[in-house]
């Protein structure tokens, strides 16, 4: 589809635009506990409405939607559903935290594993976090790239690059605090935008037609469906975007804000996938990108909007991506180290945002496909799941930790580069094997910190 220069100015225009009025609604914030809590400049925790919205948009990852889409083109509602069930696993974060801070007093994850399995698992674990970061800018800022050209072109790269600038920017800036303050004008360009989309083509459709894609056969998207319920017990303890949230509020005011966050986000996703349901019916040639492809072959005005979806879906999460880095690096890690450094954090918090923000967008270069930040990740950290959910039941022991999390570790890198064995797969689906090595995976990690347990008891 050609492009006006007139249409060109606006969409290179409207990253500027964007970059500026979230710099202007973060606040210059330069006390520790606004930069890596995202208190206010009387100390105040975030509102529970707050705290609520901004759960929400940052994880609607502009990713999440992309997928959303290119599954639901595929499979179906079955696909949209397989992706949204992820967002279930915010509640049950929500409540995994709520159980350790009241039970056992845990004011971070970090420092709950470094108390209870010793200092190699809290490292290990936040080997696992700066991973998932790295990979949250990359698989963000490639789907922003992709309006504005095709995948590796030149207009591609300077859309991601300058969209990460702009991110980074206002995230310097204030931390956390401009996180959640950014959230809710970015929640409601994205929800105001999406109404806008699925007006676009849901008309164009009766329920019947929308239904009619769909089939509830494991080769058509029931696996990786069974797959998301498989995960979503593991898949929320790595993400620092959501887990960071869990501690800077009152437990019950969190709890409550996880639950409406998880259940809206779900619904949220869920709706996206329609698009892909449309794309599908209307005989769009499948790609890597469907809302991008189906929004230039509904005309430019479809194009600006799914565009305004994908920014603020995309720097919601970016900018969450960037606090969680610097409250791992300013904070975490030197206390790890048995160090404060006081208000020197705030600067090594920078330093680290200013870091990944070079070296995160090094896969987008390459064009690396954005589904496998969410399914490999999710298999390599399943290991987490008995260590949080089975907190409590039985000892906890420095083996049991590294038992379950490296089983799951080694099982992720082996399903990566093709070595886990055809037999391990269950149905016949894309995603057979993938379903296999996290459902035997997850049984070998649980018996395994389980068993740590009970052998110490003894």
């Amino acid at each position: 589809m050609a492009i006006s220069s007139m249409t060109g100015l606006f969409f290179w225009g409207f990253l500027f635009a964007y970059g500026a009025l979230m710099y202007a609604l973060s606040p210059r914030s330069v006390t520790l506990g606004g930069f890596f809590n995202g208190e206010d400049s009387q100390g105040r925790p975030a509102s529970p409405l707050l705290l609520t919205i901004s759960i929400f948009i940052s994880w609607i990852f502009a990713k999440s939607v992309t997928n959303a889409a290119n599954l639901g083109a595929e499979f179906g509602l079955v696909g949209g559903l397989a992706y949204a069930t992820y967002w279930l696993s915010i509640p049950l974060c929500g409540y995994v935290i709520y159980r350790l801070r009241r039970r056992f007093g845990a004011t971070s994850m970090v420092s709950f594993l470094t108390s209870n399995y010793g200092r190699a698992a809290a490292l290990a674990f936040s080997a696992a976090i700066l991973i998932r970061l790295f990979n949250e800018v990359w698989s963000n800022t490639a789907v922003v790239g992709g309006y504005y050209g095709e995948s590796g072109s030149t207009p591609f790269i300077v859309a991601a690059l300058l969209f990460t600038a702009v991110t980074l920017a206002y995230s310097l800036r204030g931390g956390l605090r401009s996180s959640i303050l950014t959230d809710a004008a970015q929640a409601a360009i994205f929800v105001v935008a999406l109404v806008w989309v699925l007006g676009l083509v849901l008309p164009n459709h009766s329920a019947a037609e929308l239904r009619s894609t769909s089939n509830w056969a494991m080769n058509a998207g029931v696996d990786l469906f069974l797959v998301a319920c498989l995960q979503l017990f593991s898949y929320p303890f790595h993400d620092p975007v959501l887990t960071d949230r869990g501690f800077i509020s009152e437990e019950k005011s969190m709890l409550r804000a996880f639950t409406l966050a998880g259940v809206l986000g779900f619904i949220a996703i869920l709706a996206f996938s329609l698009i892909g349901v449309h794309a599908s019916l209307s005989g769009l040639e499948a790609s890597g990108n469907v809302p991008a492809a189906l929004a230039r072959s509904m005309g430019v005005g479809a194009l600006i909007v799914m565009t305004l979806v994908m920014i603020s879906a995309a720097g919601s999460t970016l900018d969450s991506t960037f606090s969680s880095l610097a409250r791992l690096t300013g904070r975490e890690l030197p206390a790890l180290a048995g160090r404060n450094l006081g208000q020197k954090a705030i600067a090594v918090g920078m330093t680290a945002m200013l870091l990944f923000a070079v070296l995160g967008n090094l896969p987008m270069l390459a064009g690396t496909d954005i589904l496998k930040a969410t399914t490999i990740s999710g298999t390599m950290v399943m290991g987490l799941a008995p260590v949080f959910l089975l907190h409590g039941l039985v000892r906890p022991t420095a083996l049991g930790f590294h038992l379950s999390f490296w089983c799951g570790l080694l099982l992720g890198v082996a399903l990566t580069v093709g070595w886990i064995p055809d037999s391990w797969a269950i149905g016949d689906g894309r995603y057979a094997l993938l379903l296999g090595t996290n459902l035997y995976g997850l049984l070998l990690c649980t018996a395994a910190y389980l068993l740590s347990g009970l052998r110490r008891r003894v």
